[in-house]
């Protein structure tokens, strides 16, 4: 981890467990729906595979191809009530924002420890989320002004960025950053999103098992993996980085 100078960091399930809401918003909308149309019922491992760290509607077309099922695409502004995939996104959303709203959410104590010690020695950080909702998220975990770059889900749709397994998202974050990607870490708990930093020409590429599996996470690239990212504390470098001042800013969405 010597010359890391950036940290690019996934939201659900690496900072904060919002993973979870997520996991729990798909299975309200998918468990019934599969059940309507005949098909194979949902389970967990159709999370990991079609849905995890996927932009919302990408995860919708993934999930109903692996099913042989086709529906419209639609348009953004459908209501949530529409068979379309755009329809199906913004009814899973409904469900993550209700969901968010009754029980909140709190940063992993761990993930903090780590943010605290390496903006401590000087790197620099940003979040790098497929999902929309991650200003709202960060904001309810208590830790929205930890990082002034944000490329979340709404960014990369504005800009016509790829989302995740692609790793340009992660390359934009680094270019508003200032940092060579080869000096910045992906650190990312998803299949689709250890791919994005494996597709890129990234320093290193943490992986932290929430339930993928290790084996897994290492087979996609992961070049280390933790279960929870206080276990790197003691790797850090004395000085990993220097302050930076003078860095862009990507406006919230």
């Amino acid at each position: 981890m010597r010359g890391i100078r950036a940290y690019l960091f996934d939201l659900d399930g690496v900072l904060t467990p919002t993973a979870t809401v997520h996991m729990h918003a798909w299975a309200r909308l998918f468990t019934p729906y599969l059940e309507q149309h005949g098909a194979a019922p949902y389970t967990e491992a159709d999370y990991f595979s079609y849905i995890d760290g996927k932009p919302r509607y990408d995860g919708v077309r993934s999930l109903l191809e692996s099913r042989g099922i086709r529906v419209p695409e639609g348009e953004v502004t459908d209501p949530p009530e529409a068979d379309t995939v755009h329809g199906l996104g913004n009814r899973k959303n409904e469900a993550f924002n209700e969901t968010l709203a009754e029980e909140g959410v709190e940063a992993y104590p761990g993930s903090v420890a780590f943010l605290d010690a390496i903006q401590a020695s000087g790197c620099l950080v940003a979040v790098v989320s497929s999902s929309k909702n991650a200003p709202s998220v960060l904001a309810a975990a208590g830790i929205a002004d930890r990082f002034e770059i944000v490329v979340d889900g709404a960014v990369a749709a504005r800009d016509g960025i790829p989302g995740k397994p692609a790793p340009d998202t992660f390359e934009r974050a680094a270019e508003l950053l200032g940092v060579p990607t080869t000096e910045c870490a992906v650190v990312e708990d998803a299949e689709s999103g250890v791919k994005a930093g494996a597709a890129g020409d990234f320093g290193v590429v943490i992986g932290v098992d929430r339930g993928v599996g290790r084996a897994a996470l290492e087979e996609l690239g992961a070049d280390l993996v933790v279960d929870e990212l206080d276990e790197l504390i003691p790797l850090l470098p004395a000085t990993t980085g220097t302050p930076a001042t003078d860095t862009p800013r990507e406006d919230r969405e």
